[in-house]
């Protein structure tokens, strides 16, 4: 992996500033935490510091480390501004859809650069769907048998499986941030690189198949 753009190291400098400050200022953290109830009340900036705050140093570290293995793909395909344009959409994006399917739950609360790191993930995706990525700590082959799996295959099994935890709410994970992100990191993209509509059209509109499920379900009240 080549060195770390200086815009990557920035943010993950911000979100480590911001995150250790509230781990030790309580006040601080429940002043910028994503907050149905405040943010109804006019305090729209929530929508985009709570992506800069985390619960704890592990949840900090392991939302730099995605955007430390994807980050470059993504600045290499859309160039400094569009690294940012995807970074900042998919937060915004991940917060819409929280604020969305949580309208009525004026209690519920939610931190973390989830969000933004899902977009840069299905931003690289979108950008090389037919990469392969292998999981960590497992071999790339067994044999003659390449465990890599396609991206596009990832993305889509990801975003299938984000579906039914929303669905289920058996956990205590902003899922519907992940999917929020998902869709910024798509859509925006698509935007600042058209060409790929053309290039790779049938895995493209494969890409946006989960998006459409789960608007088909929240319309139909199976969400």
């Amino acid at each position: 992996m080549s060195n770390l753009n200086s815009i990557t190291i920035i943010l993950i400098a911000v979100n480590a500033i911001f995150s250790f400050k509230g781990f030790n200022d309580f006040a601080f953290f429940e002043k910028y935490k994503f907050n149905v109830g405040a943010i109804q009340r006019g305090e729209k900036y929530r929508m985009l510091s709570s992506g800069f705050l985390h619960t704890t140093p592990t949840h900090l570290f392991m939302n730099m480390f995605g955007l430390f293995l994807f980050a470059n793909q993504v600045i290499d395909g859309v160039g400094q501004i569009g690294f940012l344009v995807v970074y900042f959409g998919s937060l915004l994006a991940g917060s819409l859809l929280s604020l969305y399917f949580n309208k009525n739950d004026y209690n519920y609360t939610a931190v973390g650069a989830s969000g933004a790191v899902t977009g840069v993930l299905y931003s690289a995706i979108v950008l090389g769907p037919e990469l392969k990525y292998y999981f960590l700590f497992l071999p790339a082959r067994i044999g003659s048998v390449d465990l890599g799996i396609k991206g596009y295959l990832l993305g889509i099994g990801y975003m299938m499986y984000t579906i039914y935890a929303m669905k289920k709410k058996s956990d205590n994970i902003g899922h519907d941030a992940h999917f929020g992100g998902a869709i910024g990191g798509y859509v925006f993209t698509l935007m600042l690189a058209s060409g790929l509509l053309t290039k790779n059209l049938t895995v493209t509109l494969l890409l946006a198949l989960p998006i459409v499920i789960l608007f088909v379900m929240k319309k139909t009240g199976k969400l």
